[in-house]
C-alpha cells in the first residue's frame, strides 16, 4: 500500500536584523533571545514542530548567529533512527546566489538545494518571534482536506488592530479572495468582514482575520511561485500570497488559540511578565504541548529568605532575603540582601564567578555577576551578565527617558533595558 502520510519539511524564518527588539538583538539574532527565565524565543515553533510529528526543521538566519547556533546544537539531537533534525542555514554566497537574504520568500528559494533532499510534499513556514501553541497536524489536516495548494493561518482580530496585519478577506468556505497589508485605520473595510458562516464561535468584537504569517505550501506550489518570472519577489506577505490570490487555491486555517508577536521590546517585555499571572494565556506548565529547551544541568535554586509574589524563578540561582513581585528571573542569577523586584525581567548569566574574580572584583571596586545590595528594580529588562553593584535605582524614580540609547542602559516605550554585560556602579539611579 502507498504511503499517503505527507512528508512535511519545516522551515523557521529567523527574521531580520531584530531592530525592533535592540538592544537584545546587538550580539544575537531575534530567535536566540531569551524567554521566559530558561527557554530561547526559537524554542516555541521548534516545539511546536516536535509536539506535532514533524521532525524535520530547518532555521534560516543571517544576522548574529552565533549564540542561536550553539544553542540549537546543545538542545537538540534526535537519535539515529529518527531521521528527524533542526538545522540552521545562515545566508552563504554560492555560484547562484552572492548575496543577503533579501526577505522571507528569497531566504527560502535560495536554500531549495538543500530542501529538495528531503522530498517534501508540503512546507510550513514558520516565525521565528511569535509565542503559541498550535497542533500544526490539525493544521496540516486542514489544508489537505480543503484541496488547497496553499493555507494562511489566521487569527481573529478587532478593526483597530486590523491596521497592524496583512488581512484576509474570505468566503463562506474559508477560501481566501483578497489580501490588503495593514489597512489604514480611516480606510472603510466593512467588505472585509468574517462571513457569519465561517465565525464558528470567534469573540463578536473580532471581526477581521489577521495573517499569523505561518503558512503551508504544496511543495511544487512553493517552487513555481518562487521560481520563474517570481524570482524577483522577496517577501511571502507583501508579493507571494497577493500574487498567488486568483491563480493558486488558498484557504485560510482560523487559529483560535492564544497567539502573540513578541518582536519589539514592549510586547516581548509584556508577554514575559504575563507568565506570571496565576492562569497565564500562555502558559509553560501542562502535560501537553512541552516546551523544550537546552538541558543545563543546573542545581535547584537556593533561596536564603525572600518573598517572592507572582514570579518564576528560574534554576541555579542564588537568592539571599530579597523581594519579587511579578518578576522572571532567569538561570544563574545572584540577587542579593535587601534588593527589591517589581515587574523586572533579568536575563541571568552564563557563568558564575570564581571566589578568585569576586575578590579581585571586590580589591577593584567593581560589581560581581548579578545584582549587589539594597537595589530597587522596577519595569526593566536586564540582560544576561549584567554586574549592578549596590543601592542601585533603576526604573523607580519616575523619570522618563526618551526612547533610545543612553550609554549604560537603553530605553523603550517607558521600560529600561540594561545591556548584556553592562556594569552599572553602586548607587547608580536611572
Amino acid at each position: 500500500m502507498a504511503n499517503t502520510e505527507p512528508r512535511v519539511l519545516s522551515i523557521i524564518l529567523g527574521g531580520g536584523k531584530g531592530t525592533r527588539l535592540y538592544p537584545l538583538t546587538k550580539e544575537r539574532s531575534k530567535p536566540a533571545v531569551s524567554f521566559g527565565g530558561k527557554y530561547r524565543i526559537v524554542d516555541i515553533p521548534i516545539s511546536n514542530c516536535i509536539n506535532s510529528g514533524y521532525k524535520k526543521i530547518y532555521l534560516l538566519t543571517q544576522f548574529n548567529s552565533a549564540s542561536l547556533h550553539l544553542h540549537i546544537s546543545n538542545s537538540y539531537n534526535f537519535d539515529r533512527f529518527s531521521g528527524g533534525f533542526v538545522e540552521i542555514l545562515a545566508a552563504e554566497q554560492t555560484l547562484e546566489h552572492s548575496g543577503w537574504y533579501e526577505g522571507t520568500a528569497d531566504a527560502v528559494r535560495k536554500n531549495f538545494i538543500h530542501f529538495k533532499t528531503q522530498k517534501p510534499t508540503h512546507y510550513i513556514i514558520l516565525s521565528g518571534d511569535q509565542l503559541y501553541k498550535m497542533d500544526l497536524r490539525a493544521f496540516m489536516d486542514a489544508h489537505i482536506k480543503s484541496g488547497a495548494e496553499i493555507t494562511i493561518a489566521t487569527t481573529a482580530v478587532n478593526r483597530h488592530d486590523a491596521s497592524g496585519f496583512g488581512i484576509m478577506q474570505i468566503d463562506d468556505q474559508n477560501h481566501v479572495k483578497a489580501f490588503m497589508e495593514k489597512p489604514k485605520p480611516d480606510l472603510n473595510i466593512d467588505d472585509w468582514k468574517i462571513p457569519a458562516e465561517a465565525r464558528g464561535n470567534l469573540p463578536p468584537e473580532k471581526e477581521y482575520l489577521a495573517s499569523m504569517g505561518i503558512y503551508i505550501f504544496n511543495a511544487d506550489t512553493m517552487e513555481e511561485m518562487l521560481g520563474g518570472e517570481n524570482e524577483k519577489y522577496t517577501d511571502f506577505g507583501k508579493e507571494i500570497l497577493p500574487l498567488a490570490i486568483g491563480k493558486k487555491k488558498i484557504s485560510s486555517y482560523v487559529f483560535d488559540g492564544y497567539w502573540e508577536d513578541i518582536g519589539t521590546i514592549r510586547s516581548f517585555y509584556d508577554a514575559n511578565i504575563a507568565l506570571c499571572e496565576p492562569n497565564p494565556t500562555f502558559d509553560f506548565f501542562g502535560q501537553t504541548q512541552p516546551i523544550y529547551t537546552h538541558m543545563r544541568n543546573l542545581p535547584p535554586s537556593k533561596i536564603n529568605k525572600a518573598d517572592i509574589n507572582a514570579s518564576l524563578i528560574s534554576e541555579g540561582c542564588i537568592i539571599t532575603d530579597a523581594k519579587f513581585n511579578k518578576s522572571v528571573v532567569g538561570v544563574r542569577s545572584i540577587i542579593n540582601e535587601g534588593t527589591e523586584f517589581n515587574g523586572v525581567i533579568m536575563m541571568g548569566a552564563d557563568y558564575y564567578d570564581t571566589e578568585e574574580e569576586k575578590a579581585e572584583n571586590e580589591k577593584a571596586g567593581k560589581p560581581s555577576t548579578g545584582i549587589g545590595k539594597n537595589c530597587k528594580i522596577a519595569n526593566a529588562i536586564i540582560d544576561k551578565n549584567a554586574r549592578i553593584g549596590d543601592n542601585c535605582k533603576i526604573g523607580v524614580s519616575g523619570k522618563k527617558y526618551e526612547d533610545g540609547d543612553h550609554g549604560s542602559f537603553y530605553s523603550a516605550d517607558g521600560i529600561i533595558v540594561i545591556r548584556k554585560g553592562a556594569v552599572i556602579s553602586s548607587g547608580t539611579e536611572i
